[in-house]
């Protein structure tokens, strides 16, 4: 089994992220800010949300958090779209009224929009992204393999399907409740799950020596867990991202890419 580790390429790019934060305080006189709105008070949203200020701590980004309601967000995003000092604004999901969510994400405009996620965006999404970047950082070339998708979800599988059917590779998208899913996987050189649902994949489901990417997060009993089962890292012919460390890793490096990016 060879693992893709997420937390190893993830040293790299965040010793890189910092020296360019860096070169834009004391060159440019930038300092780069991102702002995140958010509406729920949820252990598992503010672990994410500690992450994200973390890591900008870290290179030298300043994050500041907007606890907002459902009646303030679009103001908030507003106000954070006229400020100068404010170079990246990110609308931490889920929100209170998900049928909301179309409107407030692509209220916020595109030159700061660094999720990636309003309608045609400047920026690619971060998770899609920090997935191809792990692919990429163990020099697996996806030309003329089969490739699965498990998700069509706004926030990784929609935009990594769109993202690999624009690089003209072969892609099949399916759902959780695709049937026959276990006869749909078999032949697929690459796996990405990204569904939410645990221990969705399973051994049976995977080609021997496949590529195999767990892009699937939800909280059970308290900890956050992904769409592979346990009895998938039984199988040692794979190549395939660890339980802790593969793409989370990543993403947190794609989103903070995205800030720095948008400060030019």
């Amino acid at each position: 089994m060879k693992l893709l580790n997420g937390n190893e390429l993830a040293g790299f790019i965040k010793e890189r992220q910092a020296k360019q934060a860096r070169f834009l305080r004391q060159s440019l006189k930038i300092t780069p800010k991102l702002a995140i709105v958010q509406e729920k008070d949820d252990p598992v949203i503010n672990t994410y949300v500690k992450l994200k200020q973390s890591y900008g701590e870290d290179i030298g980004v300043e994050v500041e958090i907007y606890k907002t309601t459902p009646e303030t967000t679009l103001s908030i995003v507003k106000q954070l779209n006229g400020n100068k000092a404010v170079h990246g604004i990110i609308v931490q999901l889920p929100l209170v009224h998900e049928d909301q969510t179309e409107k407030i994400l692509n209220c916020v405009i595109k030159s700061k929009d660094v999720d990636g996620l309003a309608k045609n965006s400047q920026f690619d999404p971060a998770t899609p992204t920090a997935i191809l970047w792990l692919l990429a950082g163990y020099n697996i070339d996806l030309a003329g393999k089969e490739i699965a998708i498990v998700g069509k979800g706004r926030l990784v599988g929609a935009p990594l399907i769109k993202m690999l059917q624009d690089s003209e590779l072969k892609v099949l998208a399916h759902g959780r409740d695709t049937e026959n899913l276990k006869e749909a996987l078999q032949d697929a050189d690459v796996v990405i799950s990204a569904t939410g649902t645990p221990n969705l994949i399973k051994p049976d489901m995977l080609k021997q020596k496949a590529i195999v990417i767990d892009a699937g997060t939800t909280s059970e009993k308290g900890k956050t867990v992904g769409d592979l089962s346990s009895e998938v890292y039984k199988k040692d012919d794979l190549t395939i991202t660890p339980q802790k460390g593969g793409v989370g890793p990543l993403t947190v490096c794609a989103l903070f890419e995205n800030v720095l990016k948008a400060t030019s």
